[in-house]
């Protein structure tokens, strides 16, 4: 599964740019692997920057989904106290 969706993204005899003449396909796959360097460089750089601002957000997410499922849990355990009292 990862080999197919790599080769749907990264094999360009695979990939939507395959009907397109080799020198594009290329030209193409070079602009996107720049773009994507700079894009991974650039977060990378921000998460080192914003480190504990990145670390709080997490913090904060983690709060909210374990707060959730402590909500879902009790819903969970009142309808099957109610279904025990019925």
């Amino acid at each position: 599964m990862i080999k197919r969706i790599y080769d749907l993204v990264m094999n360009a005899e695979k990939n939507p740019l395959r009907s397109l003449p080799k020198y594009v396909r290329f030209q193409l796959m070079t602009v996107l692997s720049i773009m994507w360097t700079t894009v991974f460089s650039i977060w990378s750089g921000l998460t080192y920057l914003f480190g504990p601002s990145v670390m709080i957000h997490m913090i904060l997410i983690l709060g909210i989904v374990f707060t959730a499922e402590i909500f879902r849990y009790a819903k969970r355990l009142s309808n099957a106290v109610i279904k025990v009292q019925s």
